[in-house]
């Protein structure tokens, strides 16, 4: 069984506790209900709609990129488990001649270790640990995967979002590699037509990025923020296939959570220039951790939500303390001041999200949805449900473990901050609690 919090969601009514403690000892028998969604709306009062880059989506549960999310098999698995999105493996950009000016992330490399690990706070968690980091197979390879993941999805709800890694010049490059940008985008939007409706697309600043020499200067990674999405976006434009919503997926860089407050920042520029939502914030990087050989591993656990939910924290405080001083004079640090002094983009949560209890606390900062890597991988040992793949495990333990589940947590949230309205809305009280 997964470990209990040590803090019960207290103000969760006792007959929703009562409810949560039969369904989860009913479902990992018999499985989870055909309709999740449906069946926390009758029984729970619980509308989980979310969003995603814009896209409502039928519920906030998403598979990040990944060695999960390479193959059609993989996403056909989650579909009929029922996530609210899948973002497919990060694909390397090239040009038309097929020059990768990123190949040293095409690595072909996919066993992965998930082990345990503790934070700096004496939390115990768990990391999975790889060499590998973008998609290493063929290009067109990638393009089949979207369209074969597209007819997969297709009527079931489940948003697919191709992931892709372009050219970020070092500090000692002055140039954009802007056919990479063109040739990618053109061949992306090609593979998601046809369609009524912008393609979502994750902009990945990898975990291991972090650990190399192009993102040994700060200012460099900070032009890289400002300028990449415009290139998407401009791409997109010239191809003439469509637009294409771009996600910025911020990487934890190796400096102090003053420069993660710098990124978020960077983001945040002109309106013309900007993502349309992004992702926070991928796996830490230890430079002198050594797996398989290699010195240098990403790595998650505790001290990266703890990470993550500090840096947040931080940044909305200080969108708050600058909207205070231009409304006449209102000390008051709330989110909606930050909203409406920093016109915050709707962001995707990711990191350590192994309980419903953690997606809560990302929910708490104006997090909409919910993306998960290592919590579909852990020995099966630590899934309570024995019937059904990983992913709809994954998904039971997320929402009806009694102490740390989705269900009790949003419940307690609720009732902490006065919702009286039924049925209790994620987005509703995602608005409010970055309006409050």
């Amino acid at each position: 069984m997964l470990r209990s919090e040590s803090t019960n969601p207290l103000a969760a009514p006792n007959s929703v506790s009562q409810r949560v403690q039969r369904d989860y000892e009913q479902f990992a028998t018999s499985g989870l209900p055909t309709s999740l969604e449906q069946y926390l709306l009758d029984e729970y009062d619980l509308d989980v709609m979310a969003e995603y880059g814009g896209f409502l989506i039928k519920n906030p549960w998403g598979k990040a990129s990944g060695q999960l999310s390479m193959t059609a098999r993989q996403v056909e698995e989650d579909v009929a488990a029922g996530l609210g999105f899948v973002v497919l493996k990060t694909v390397i950009a090239q040009d038309e001649q097929g020059d990768q000016s990123m190949a040293a992330w095409a690595i072909p490399e996919a066993r992965m270790v998930a082990e345990p690990i503790v934070g700096q706070s004496g939390e115990p968690g768990w990391t999975i640990t790889w060499k590998g980091r973008g998609w290493w197979q063929s290009f067109e390879a990638y393009l089949q995967l979207i369209r074969d993941a597209r007819r997969i999805a297709d009527g079931t709800g489940t948003l697919i979002v191709p992931s892709c890694k372009y050219h970020l010049p070092s500090p000692n490059e002055p140039e954009w590699r802007v056919g990479e940008y063109d040739f990618t985008t053109a061949k992306l939007l090609e593979a998601w037509q046809p369609s009524g409706s912008p393609m979502p697309l994750e902009k990945d600043f990898s975990p291991t990025l972090a650990g190399s020499d192009l993102a040994a200067a700060k200012a460099k990674i900070l032009e890289w923020l400002r300028v990449v999405p415009k290139l998407i976006h401009d791409s997109a434009k010239r191809s003439g296939l469509g637009p294409v919503r771009v996600g910025m997926k911020l990487f934890n860089a190796l400096f102090d959570d003053g420069f993660q407050l710098e990124m978020l920042d960077a983001i945040h520029g002109a309106a013309a220039d900007r993502p349309e939502f992004f992702i926070y914030a991928n796996r830490l990087f230890d430079p002198n951790r050594e797996f398989d050989g290699q010195r240098g591993v990403a790595f998650g656990g505790p001290d990266l939500s703890d990470r993550n939910l500090r840096v947040l924290d931080e940044w909305l405080a200080k969108l708050a303390r600058s909207a205070s001083e231009g409304f006449m004079g209102d000390s008051s640090s709330d989110h909606s001041l930050a909203r409406r002094a920093g016109n915050v983009l709707p962001w995707s949560a990711t990191g350590n999200i192994t309980t419903g209890r953690m997606a809560v606390e990302y929910l708490r900062r104006g997090a909409t949805s919910f993306q998960l890597h290592t919590f579909f991988q852990l020995p099966a040992e630590n899934y309570s449900m024995k019937v059904g793949n990983r992913t709809q495990r994954a998904l039971h333990e997320l929402h009806f473990h009694p102490q740390t589940g989705f269900v009790v947590w949003l419940h307690h949230l609720a009732n902490q901050r006065g919702v009286s309205k039924r049925p209790i809305r994620l987005l509703d009280i995602a608005q409010s609690l970055s309006a409050r």
